[in-house]
């Protein structure tokens, strides 16, 4: 479905609602981001004129909270020119050395600039340079500079000042969510998770379109860095099926089995 069709849907079925009125699937959303509501009261909802992290505002009791909505299988998360994101990695101290292992590997024409003649695709590229790649990885992927990434590249971006209180997942009759809190516990667990490409614990660092046709039309894309989170679903889905087991072992510790078996 359209992106901004879709977020349309979430705002419609909302917007002008009182809380008793929720379906279970909204009720959980709205009681996980909001303190103190009651059944009376009525929520308001609207779009954001603006291309930033949030999709959509909701507003409960004077108090606002700022959603993101994704709803593809290949999720980007996030888009900006090279020189920002170079920027981006100079303020957080990465070494010279290591941003020129990222050009090499995001233009893949021999060149830090894109101004190479013959350009090759990634599969080619790793082929000669993985180990380069892995070198990048690992200093890449450190707690200090994993927590500057979720916050640009999922909850804030870097055009607004605030960050997002939850990322939905899904279309309006059939989502999953989770809050601000569990998107970094989420990413901060999968900082060691092993790729052959450059990431950011289980976000995927590329070029927006490597242009290997020489297609005119793209060719401003090579100049752009795409961040894609590949396993959203899955990684949200495994999030909460730990806390569905820990629940269970708490509440009873020999139902674990049982709760694994039902997942």
């Amino acid at each position: 479905m359209d992106g901004y069709l879709n977020e349309q849907y979430f705002v419609n079925y909302l917007n002008g609602k009182k809380i008793k009125d929720l379906n279970i699937m909204y009720l959980d959303l709205i009681e996980n981001i909001f303190p103190n509501i009651n059944n009376e009261d009525k929520i308001k909802v609207w779009k954001n004129p603006f291309s930033q992290k949030t999709d959509i505002f909701i507003k409960i009791n004077n108090i606002k909270k700022r959603i993101s909505i994704k709803s593809g299988i290949k999720n980007s998360v996030h888009v900006e020119p090279i020189s920002e994101f170079i920027h981006f990695l100079i303020e957080n101290n990465i070494e010279k050395k290591y941003i020129i292992s990222y050009l090499k590997y995001h233009y893949a024409d021999g060149t830090t600039n894109g101004s190479g003649i013959k350009r090759v695709s990634i599969s080619e590229y790793k082929k000669t340079n993985q180990e380069e790649i892995d070198l990048l990885n690992k200093r890449l992927n450190n707690n200090n500079l994993i927590s500057k990434a979720i916050e640009r590249f999922v909850l804030r971006g870097n055009n607004d000042i605030y960050e997002i209180d939850a990322l939905i997942y899904g279309v309006s009759n059939d989502f999953i969510f989770i809050t601000k809190k569990e998107i970094k516990e989420i990413i901060n667990k999968k900082i060691n998770l092993y790729s052959t490409g450059i990431h950011f614990g289980p976000l995927s660092c590329q070029p927006m379109n490597r242009c290997l046709n020489y297609n005119p039309k793209y060719e401003k894309n090579r100049f752009c860095v795409q961040i894609k989170w590949y396993s959203l679903f899955d990684d949200i889905l495994e999030h909460k099926n730990d806390l569905l087991i820990k629940k269970c072992q708490n509440s009873n510790p020999s139902a674990k089995n049982v709760a694994q078996k039902n997942l």
